[in-house]
């Protein structure tokens, strides 16, 4: 079976991995990091289980609210 999983998704579960572990984790994933983790994270499709998806976009919001923290500054509510 580990043969079927390709590079793409190892990386995407190593990522993934790194900030299930502890959510100060994933306030010390770099841009450059966040974004391929968004990448990798569309790509993969979720619509046949919708609890997943719903994960999906909750964990797209997460990811792109960190991203403009960090290229924009922390903004006006910090």
């Amino acid at each position: 079976m580990s043969e079927d999983i390709g590079t793409e998704d190892r990386e995407r579960i190593a990522l993934l991995q790194i900030i299930s572990s502890s959510k100060n984790e994933f306030k010390k994933l770099s841009v450059d990091q966040l974004k391929r983790l968004q990448e990798l994270i569309e790509k993969k499709d979720y619509s046949h289980n919708k609890k997943a998806h719903k994960s999906k976009v909750k964990l797209l919001g997460k990811i792109n609210v960190r991203i403009y923290e960090l290229e924009e500054g922390k903004g006006i509510f910090y």
